[in-house]
């Protein structure tokens, strides 16, 4: 059974930084890509960032520059650091890891998610 936890979330000023934590209960290297989504009330669910297992990332634009994704296979934990956040960044992150088979069919495992509210 695979369980994803997330923490790290908070409310935060404008400009200002917060780390997410996802950890894993299986071994992070056992997912074809491991990502950090978000969810805006009233929006669609949104990929923010991704970190294939070769440790390729990818990042939406809106993010660029301002986020960075990274893993610790040994704590089996994906990061996503946040910096100089606004107020859009604002919603209910959500950590996710796929398994893409061969077949080109993809199993997707979610945490429970974690608010983040950017705020003055």
């Amino acid at each position: 059974q695979v369980q994803l936890v997330e923490s790290g979330g908070g409310l935060v000023q404008p400009g200002g930084s917060l780390r997410l934590s996802c950890a894993a209960s299986v071994s992070v290297l056992s997912f074809s890509t491991m990502g950090w989504y978000r969810q805006a009330p009233g929006k669609q669910r949104e990929l923010v960032a991704a970190i294939t297992g070769g440790g390729v990332t990818n990042y939406a634009d809106s993010v660029k520059g301002r986020f960075t994704i990274s893993r610790d296979n040994d704590k089996n934990t994906v990061y996503l650091q946040m910096n100089d956040l606004k107020p859009e960044d604002t919603a209910v992150y959500y950590c996710n890891a796929a398994k893409i088979f061969l077949t080109g069919r993809r199993t997707d495992y979610w945490g429970q998610g974690t608010q983040v509210t950017v705020s003055s």
